[in-house]
């Protein structure tokens, strides 16, 4: 009879794999210094370069996901560690730096409508790390960077036109307010996961791009402030367009070139 041979750890298919892949956790980490430096920004007064930073994080975090799909570099690790960042840049920074700016003068109700807008974030969060939106074009909820693209922006445009007082202190207590509860509900946003980067498209498109430049330079405070506004607004839109052509969103076909989750583990073990 043969002997058997026995099977060390170093031989088990189910040995876990060591190290974390570099290059999308430093598009992470880059937007959490981002998120770092807005908040040093607002302690010292530079509100609008606050906003920027908020802005540039949101950029990198739409960017992280991206990078780690192309380089076939997905983890655990990096979902993770994206949520914990995603919560500290676009739901702790924006409050705080809002507070900074003119939330403080309402007193009491300031900081607990800015620690709302942060637990909103956190819930929103969590609800999208248990959900599985593959397989949708919508996100449920509004997502939390274009909220705190949002207070950024809010920010930038009417810092830079020196817009103050009592007015502009109940406008953003009423922005963040309604802000927390989109983040939170269930109105649909486009995801544009279906967004193909790597393939040719059409002549025209190439020319909209340019003009969208050319229409953020004449005014970028106010420009991005009025397509963040676009934005919000668009979900309900979208809600009550379901609603009226009793059409569920998320029960969408899968995004172009992408697998949902169970058909992926069908096609692994079947290749």
């Amino acid at each position: 009879m043969g002997k058997i041979r026995k099977v060390t750890s170093l031989e088990s298919p189910e040995r876990p794999r060591k190290g974390i892949y570099i290059l999308p956790n430093l598009f992470t980490t880059a937007g959490l210094f981002a998120a770092f430096y807005a908040i040093i920004q607002s302690t010292v007064g530079s509100f609008e370069n606050a906003a920027i930073a908020i802005l540039i994080a949101a950029i990198l975090d739409s960017l992280d996901g991206r990078v780690a799909r192309m380089t076939n570099t997905v983890s655990d690790f990096g979902k993770q560690y994206d949520s914990l960042v995603d919560l500290v840049a676009f739901g702790l920074t924006p409050a705080l730096v809002l507070f900074e700016w003119t939330l403080k003068d309402a007193g009491k109700i300031g900081w607990l409508t800015a620690f709302f807008f942060v637990a909103a974030t956190a819930l929103r969060l969590a609800r999208f790390n248990t959900q599985d939106s593959s397989s949708s074009r919508y996100f449920q909820g509004l997502p939390c960077p274009a909220a705190a693209v949002l207070v950024a922006t809010a920010i930038w445009a009417l810092g830079s036109y020196q817009f103050t007082g009592t007015a502009v202190t109940s406008a953003c207590l009423a922005m963040m307010a309604a802000l927390s509860l989109a983040m939170v509900s269930s109105l649909p946003y486009r995801s544009f996961k279906d967004l193909d980067l790597k393939h040719r498209v059409p002549f025209m498109a190439l020319l909209v791009l340019v003009f969208v430049f050319v229409l953020v330079s004449f005014d970028p405070p106010w420009v991005l402030f009025l397509t963040s506004i676009a934005y919000v607004l668009w979900g309900p839109v979208i809600w009550i367009s379901a609603k009226w052509s009793d059409r569920n969103v998320f029960s969408d076909a899968p995004v172009s070139g992408e697998v949902p989750v169970a058909k992926k583990a069908d096609q692994n073990q079947t290749d």
